[in-house]
């Protein structure tokens, strides 16, 4: 990593200059590459992203309802979008990684790029505190609140076509447990994708651990 580039970098995209330019490094290395890694910031950078996102939704479209807010939330703090994000800005140019994760095609992996711009949102909070996050993301995302519902793709149908594209079978849900009392039931659903992986999600509704189970996979697999 060339330091004063990636410090030029890092005040290019958040708008100030780094008060801890260590904490961008952090922000930027991979588990690959030294203990120091980015999971603790990803950990607060994902809580502040979905605040904010949040708060803006809720202010921007006063007349929707809970359901239709929350699929607008779930689309635009998904790991795919995060991943886009840091594509647009040029993560991949400076993220830290061990020699194998960099022969394995990490530097491209919408999975780890989405996992360094939340990590570099943490670092924003911490740095300069909420209102520099805050603006840090509507910068980069403003583009994306004006999408339609019908834009903002739902996970199910996401995961089919990541599936189709990668020429692997239709993903595969399977119902594995149903539990609690009549009034309060959860169901727990895996979904499975030949030669690639499973996981599993617990929700209120069969319908609802499916789509958290797909979006799961996602964030895990591509």
């Amino acid at each position: 990593m060339n330091r004063p580039e990636f410090l030029d970098w890092i005040a290019e995209i958040t708008g100030a200059q780094p008060v801890t330019p260590d904490l961008y490094v952090r922000a930027a290395t991979h588990g690959s590459h030294g203990q120091k890694d980015y999971q603790r910031l990803e950990f607060l950078g994902d809580r502040v992203l979905g605040l904010v996102i949040a708060d803006h939704l809720y202010h921007q479209f006063p007349q929707e309802p809970e359901g239709q807010l929350s699929q607008r939330l779930n689309g635009l703090v998904s790991g795919s979008v995060c991943g886009e994000v840091a594509k647009q800005i040029g993560v991949g140019n400076h993220v830290l990684l061990g020699k194998q994760a960099r022969d394995d095609g990490a530097r491209q992996s919408v999975k780890v790029l989405g996992d360094v711009m939340e990590s570099l949102i943490g670092a924003v909070y911490i740095d300069h505190g909420m209102e520099a996050a805050r603006s840090f993301i509507l910068r980069h995302w403003e583009s994306r609140f004006t999408a339609t519902i019908g834009d903002i793709r739902h996970p199910k149908s996401a995961l089919q076509e990541w599936a189709a594209a990668n020429n692997r079978k239709v993903p595969a849900y399977e119902l594995v447990e149903k539990s609690g009392p009549h009034h309060d039931l959860k169901f727990t659903v895996r979904v499975h994708v030949s030669n690639i992986g499973e996981v599993e999600a617990t929700a209120s509704a069969i319908q609802a651990a499916e789509t958290e189970a797909a979006k799961k996979f996602l964030e895990k697999f591509t």
